[in-house]
């Protein structure tokens, strides 16, 4: 079986992120959506509401599951025995950063890590800017999934 992780913080997952899973999924066996725990930074929803969210909003790809991981994106590649990283990129930005990721993950434990370029239509989204755009009274639908965006309004409303 061929298996890939698709690791980020998904806070929340946006419709560029869900451009990169669907394409993996048709590429691969089974995609796993690895939600990354960072105790340094304080995320708008909690890891078990992002899983949630993605569990919902990929449920009708019928070979995409969904899992946390506290540590490195190897380790836990290691520990299921997946041998590909899917990193998805918006811009030569991300190419810069990614690369040196992607060169550490190789050294340290042999995994390849596979760069996909973002649809144009996405390329210029983040789950910051989405915070952001909500926070502010700005429309985001269209560019995260409606249960996202309604999420995005009740928790961002009274701040």
């Amino acid at each position: 079986m061929r298996r890939v992780v698709c690791p980020g913080s998904f806070d929340p997952v946006t419709n560029g992120h869900l451009d990169i899973i669907s394409r993996a999924s048709r590429l691969y066996d089974e995609v796993v959506v690895m939600v990354s725990i960072n105790l340094a930074k304080k995320g708008l929803f909690s890891v078990e509401e992002r899983v949630d969210m993605i569990r919902e909003v990929t449920k009708e790809y019928g070979n995409v599951k969904v899992d946390s991981f506290r540590g490195l994106t190897v380790d836990y590649c290691k520990s299921e025995d997946i041998p590909v990283i899917v990193r998805g990129l918006r811009a030569v930005t991300d190419y810069d950063y990614e690369l040196q990721i992607a060169q550490m993950n190789h050294r340290m434990s042999g995994v390849e890590t596979l760069f996909m370029a973002t649809a144009p239509d996405y390329s210029f989204l983040s789950s910051s800017l989405m915070k952001e755009v909500v926070k502010w009274g700005g429309d985001a639908s269209g560019l995260v999934p409606e249960l996202v965006h309604q999420r995005l309004i009740e928790r961002l409303k009274d701040e």
